[in-house]
C-alpha cells in the first residue's frame, strides 16, 4: 500500500507567501509611477485633441469657438474639473444665446494639477487663436511633479507638445 501523499507543507507555504509579499513591496511604487506616467500622457492628448477640434470646428463653420472649464454656464479658473469646447457667438466666455456646448472632457483625477496661464482658448473663424502663446500643463500628483507635461498652443492655432524638462502646475 502506498501511502504517498503530495501538496505543499506549511513551511513551503509560508515561504512563497514571505517572497511574494516583498516582491510586492518592491513592485507596487514602480507601478504607481507608471500609472501617473500613463495618465498623465493619457490626459493631456485627450486636452489637445479636444483643442484641434476646436480649432477645427471654428474653421468648418465660421464661429468662434472657445475651450474653457465651465462653471455656471460661464468660463471658470478650475481647469482640473473639466474641459469643455462650445460654439461662442454672444458674449466672450459665456455660454449664451445661441451658443453651443460641443464637447466636454474631465473631471480629471482629484491628485492631479492642470493649469493654463490664460482665461481661455478663443478659436476665431479663420483658425487663429486670440491673444498669444499659451501653455497647458498637466502634473500628476504634484504641482511639480517630474512626470508633468504640457501643450503649447500658438497664435496661428496649431497646438504641440512641449519638450521642456521641468513643467510646473504652479501659477505664475
Amino acid at each position: 500500500m502506498n501511502n504517498h501523499q503530495t501538496g505543499f507543507t506549511l513551511i513551503e507555504l509560508i515561504v512563497t507567501l514571505a517572497i511574494s509579499t516583498i516582491l510586492m513591496v518592491i513592485a507596487v511604487p514602480s507601478f504607481t509611477s507608471l500609472y501617473a506616467y500613463i495618465r498623465a500622457d493619457v490626459n493631456i492628448r485627450k486636452i489637445q485633441q479636444s483643442i484641434q477640434f476646436a480649432r477645427n470646428h471654428a474653421i468648418a463653420y465660421g464661429m468662434r469657438v472657445t475651450v474653457c472649464p465651465i462653471e455656471s454656464q460661464r468660463c471658470s479658473t478650475d481647469w482640473r474639473q473639466n474641459i469643455s469646447v462650445f460654439s461662442d457667438s454672444g458674449q466672450n466666455n459665456l455660454i449664451d444665446g445661441n451658443d453651443q456646448l460641443l464637447f466636454t472632457i474631465g473631471p480629471f483625477n482629484s491628485n492631479d494639477h492642470v493649469q493654463y496661464n490664460r482665461g481661455a482658448i478663443r478659436f476665431q473663424s479663420d483658425g487663429l487663436a486670440s491673444g498669444t502663446n499659451g501653455t497647458l500643463s498637466y502634473c500628476p500628483d504634484s504641482y511639480d511633479s517630474q512626470l508633468s507635461t504640457a501643450v503649447i498652443v500658438s497664435q496661428s492655432g496649431r497646438t504641440r507638445f512641449s519638450t521642456k524638462k521641468e513643467i510646473s502646475c504652479i501659477n505664475e
